[in-house]
């Protein structure tokens, strides 16, 4: 796309504007629009211009002030054909006959397609931002009620929005010339009233994770790729406000007395927020989403997470209600294969889910889903996993699901599995399957109950039949890495079998290589149904006779 040449003709005479691709600008007789005329007769704020790769668009910014196209009034007007004019009171634009095309363009246009757009930097200064914020709170009277009971979101961001062009057209505030009003008082109001610069990052849905370290860095990550953004608040204080009118709706306060808070926003993002003194370097978010389709094991499989056998032999343990642990370190998808994973589950059974931040989303109809509380800030009830795994066992469940096992919850999980909760399933972090096995005895002892540890690995050992770790690699990709199955003990030890396994062949480009094979080992429990004269297709197992053929199939869909 080139730049495009409006014309405009005036009561005073005519004159063009350039308008850039890919951009909004606001026209009419205030000296804050992008493009002022004066003297006219249209509003302060008459019309916006659009162009992007659709075309000219005309749009007015009040009902009482419509464009004429044609002679009949209307609201929005485009794409708008070359020589085509367009009346805003007693102004009239109009596109020229013909525009320019700058070969050049092009092919610069065709080379950048695919990268991603970069967000905006900051529009105005600190200081600058801080007195504007001061004088929209101030006229607004924020300090003084209570907006979040009075006002809708939507409501309040009208009013600051109205209030902070009030303020530019009564001279109450200048901006320095070479700063676009529409731009400033669009970052204003968002750090004012909304969540400031992470506002976009919200809106973007190739963002998995947003991370504040303080009000100058903002990082996200895409695709499993940690990027620094050139995005960031205007000040500490700025900084501050968003996070309390993230945390204030949980019921939480944040402060120094409690500079800790967990919570999940509207949408279900999970947040965590933290502050000085425990944050020494300025206030700290961190910002989880989720995918707002509901992944499946097939979408795994297309993006190379797992191959088709293992998705296969998964539906068969979900089915045949088998107890699955989940683990990974943090950011691997433990919750996404959960989530997959619990898709194959019969629509009749009544399950249970418990989480800390409620994350998990079940497509079945009967599913009750518990989340823990904190301490209040009396530091009186709290109701933690533990409590709800017990709580669980009394409501009749078919099926639990504990979205994490970080302590003594693991005994009663443990229990639950071994007292006919069969087909129950959560996570744990361990970086090997034998990892998670150490852990789940180290939170079993934190349940406070002297065990001996033999007892322990008896309990985990008949509990827990399968276990699916996950690793993500340097290139951001996220990958099952092992299946493996809990098969009993032998003297003091827990025996694990490697069902499935991902060879990683090194690196080509910037991604990691690999392939997933099974080892040739046939889990006991399909064993026993081949004897019986039912159960899988044991070829799901049958280890590659040539790794390498077997290397190239799988690395085609590798991510």
């Amino acid at each position: 796309m080139t730049p495009l040449t409006l014309s405009i003709t005036t009561q005073s005479g005519q004159f063009e504007q350039t308008v850039p691709p890919d951009s909004r600008q606001v026209v009419g007789r205030s000296r804050y629009c992008d493009i002022p005329i004066r003297p006219s007769q249209m509003a302060r704020r008459h019309a916006e211009i659009r162009y992007d790769a659709q075309g000219l668009w005309l749009r007015a910014l009040s009902a009482r002030h419509p464009l004429l196209h044609d002679g009949e009034p209307v609201r929005e007007v485009g794409p708008l054909a070359p020589g085509d004019p367009v009346e805003l009171a007693d102004v009239v634009l109009q596109r020229p006959a013909s525009d320019p095309v700058d070969p050049s363009a092009l092919v610069e246009e065709a080379a950048i397609a695919d990268e991603p757009e970069a967000p905006a930097g900051p529009v105005i200064g600190p200081a600058l931002a801080r007195q504007f914020q001061e004088a929209i709170s101030q006229r607004l009277d924020l300090y003084q009620r209570d907006v979040l009971e009075t006002l809708s979101t939507e409501r309040l961001r009208e009013e600051a929005q109205a209030t902070a062009w009030a303020l530019l057209n009564e001279g109450a505030l200048e901006l320095p010339p070479n700063i676009a009003a529409e731009e400033a008082v669009q970052a204003v109001v968002a750090e004012t009233v909304g969540l400031g610069p992470i506002e976009p990052l919200l809106a973007d849905n190739d963002v998995s994770e947003i991370m504040v370290n303080g009000p100058d860095r903002i990082y996200v990550e895409r695709h499993g790729r940690l990027e620094l953004t050139p995005l960031r608040f205007s000040s500490s204080a700025s900084l501050f406000g968003i996070l309390d009118r993230i945390v204030s709706p949980l019921g939480r306060r944040l402060d120094e007395g409690s500079p800790l808070v967990d919570g999940r926003l509207p949408d279900g993002s999970r947040v965590n927020a933290i502050i000085p003194p425990l944050a020494l370097g300025g206030a700290t978010l961190t910002i989880r989403r989720f995918p707002e389709r509901h992944l499946t094991l097939k979408d795994l499989v297309k993006a190379g997470a797992l191959s088709d056998s293992m998705a296969q032999f998964l539906q068969i343990c979900i089915e045949q209600r088998r107890n699955i642990i989940i683990a990974g370190g943090t950011g691997t998808g433990k919750t996404t294969v959960l989530n997959a994973l619990s898709g194959f589950i019969a629509e009749g059974e009544r399950i249970v889910t418990i989480e800390d931040s409620a994350e998990l989303r079940l497509q079945q109809d009967h599913v009750v889903a518990l989340e823990s509380r904190p301490a209040n800030i009396e530091g009186s009830g709290e109701i933690t996993i533990r409590d709800l795994v017990r709580n669980a066992l009394r409501m009749r469940p078919d099926r639990i699901l504990v979205g994490e096992c970080r302590g003594g919850e693991a005994l009663d999980m443990l229990q639950a599995m071994n007292t006919g909760h069969d087909g129950s399933l959560t996570t744990a972090h361990a970086n090997s399957p034998r990892d998670a096995v150490a852990r789940l005895e180290v939170m079993t002892m934190m349940a406070g109950f002297d065990l001996p540890v033999r007892a322990i690995r008896e309990q985990i050992s008949s509990a827990v039949d399968i276990i699916v770790q996950l690793t993500r690699f340097g290139d951001g990709a996220r990958r099952i890495t092992k299946i493996t199955e809990v098969d009993g003990m032998e003297g003091e030890r827990i025996l694990l079998n490697d069902l499935f396994v991902y060879h990683a062949a090194g690196g080509r480009g910037s991604r990691v290589a690999g392939h997933h094979a099974p080892t040739g080992l046939i889990p006991s429990f399909i064993q026993q149904d081949s004897h019986d004269g039912g159960g899988a297709d044991l070829g799901l197992f049958q280890a590659p006779t040539d790794a390498r053929l077997h290397e190239t199939e799988f690395q085609a869909g590798a991510l």
